[in-house]
Parts: C-alpha cells; sequence; structure tokens
C-alpha cells in the first residue's frame, strides 16, 4: 500500500466547497468516486485545507493510500479519466507513508481577483469581483502591508476548530494590477482562518472606498475594535499553493 500526494486544480463554481458532504457535489467527493472506479476502499482522502462554496484552486493538495500495480503516471491518466471537466489532478507522486497534506503545510497562498466597473461584465464575473465605486489604487497599494507579520486576526476570519487560535502569520499581501486594469491582491500565511482571505479583501476594498480606516483596521488586528461585517464573493479567490518544508 502506497500513499500518493496529489496536485489539484479546479473551477469551484459548481462545488460546495472542498470538503465531502453527504448530499452535495463537492471536490473530495468527486475525486473520491474516481478512486473507487479503480478498485480503491479507502475511508477518505486528507485534503490541504477547506475551500469555501466558489473559491477556486490551481494548487490544492491532496493525499491517499491505495495498492496499485502500475505506474504512477497511469494512475494520473487513469483518474483524470474519471474527474468532470471542472476538476484535475495536475500532478501525482508517491509521498512518504507519513505525509499529510494539512499539518505538514508550512504556508498557504491565495489569490483574489477583482475589476472596478459599473456596468455588468457576464464573462469576466465568472471568476472576479466586479466593484463599484471604484478603489483608490494608492490606498492599495500602501496598505496591504498592515497585515504582514503575526497578528490575532480574530476581526478578519473564524477558527478552523472550536477551540483553535485565531493568531496566524502573514509573510506575503500585496496588490498588483494588471494590464487589463484587473487586481490581484497576493497573500501567503502560515494557516488562513475561516473566510479569512475573502475578509481581507473586502476590508481593503472598503478602506479604498473610504468607507473604512487605516487605524480602524490596526485597532481590529490589536483586539481594540471591531471592523464593519461583510466578505468579498466567492467566486473571485483562488488557492494557488500549498508550500512544504523539505522533509516531505
Amino acid at each position: 500500500m502506497a500513499r500518493y500526494q496529489v496536485l489539484l486544480a479546479y473551477d469551484g463554481t459548481r462545488f460546495f466547497g472542498s470538503q465531502v458532504q453527504a448530499k452535495s457535489r463537492t471536490v473530495q467527493g468527486e475525486l473520491e468516486k474516481s478512486l473507487r472506479k479503480l478498485g480503491w476502499s479507502g475511508k477518505s482522502v486528507i485534503m490541504a485545507g477547506r475551500t469555501d462554496t466558489g473559491v477556486h484552486a490551481t494548487g490544492q493538495v491532496a493525499a491517499f493510500d491505495f495498492e496499485w500495480a502500475h505506474s504512477a503516471e497511469k494512475l494520473l491518466k487513469a483518474l483524470n479519466s474519471h474527474l468532470p471537466p471542472d476538476l484535475v489532478i495536475r500532478s501525482l507522486s508517491p509521498s512518504l507513508k507519513d505525509f499529510h497534506p494539512r499539518f505538514d503545510a508550512v504556508s498557504r497562498q491565495y489569490c483574489y481577483r477583482l475589476f472596478c466597473e459599473p456596468i455588468r461584465d457576464p464573462l469576466r464575473e465568472k471568476f472576479l469581483w466586479r466593484v463599484w465605486p471604484p478603489v483608490a489604487d494608492d490606498v492599495l497599494y500602501q496598505n496591504a502591508r498592515i497585515f504582514l507579520g503575526k497578528h490575532d486576526f480574530a476581526a478578519l476570519g473564524s477558527p478552523t476548530t472550536p477551540k483553535g487560535t485565531t493568531v496566524r502569520t502573514v509573510t506575503k499581501a500585496e496588490w498588483k494590477r494588471m494590464p487589463d486594469g484587473e487586481w490581484q491582491f497576493e497573500v501567503e500565511a502560515d494557516a488562513f482562518l475561516y473566510r479569512m482571505a475573502r475578509r481581507l479583501v473586502y476590508v481593503q476594498v472598503s478602506l479604498a472606498q473610504g468607507r473604512c480606516s487605516v487605524e480602524k483596521i490596526q485597532n481590529a488586528l490589536e483586539g481594540q475594535e471591531k471592523l464593519l461585517a461583510g466578505l468579498a464573493p466567492a467566486h473571485g479567490l483562488t488557492l494557488v499553493e500549498v508550500t512544504y518544508g523539505s522533509h516531505e
């Protein structure tokens, strides 16, 4: 019995998140269906983390144990042949027996995409959040660094376990303006709270629209103030990468 590590990409539009649910279509559920068609009898695929309903991924990681008599390349092709069009395994390889996609991860990176236009754009809005009124460019550029470092992000997310800590360390928080007017927010941390990435975007957009102040955000990170409620839409968010140490 070998353990395999897989890199997944998916369009989250028609998935009710990544984590398996009894009566809903999920990424984990579709991957397990594909495995069972090849004779897999395991209980559960292990995922690196949970993505919300509608969130996309180009770098989700999963692992499973499987008795497979052929090459890893043939397993990759066989699994992909049974997966739906909105989910694919980008790479597959044997891993250490004790490799755990979630607990062995040292960082995770997300990218959020948006654009500012007064009129709807049906094609772009499948993967980008249309924001209006427009954001102030300099405000986004200059203030993303507020979140860098180790902070209590309780005002920007919920713990992933009932008594879990809300302290996280953010190592990258950066906005980029693309040639077509698209904005991309790249954020990397040791781990993320539930809905933390979407909250970070919403608060920064509110700041860049003049609906929130830098002082309020700083006070919230110090536990002295609550921030306005709201989430950036799920369809603008993509899990880009999960990083592991050299021991994997």
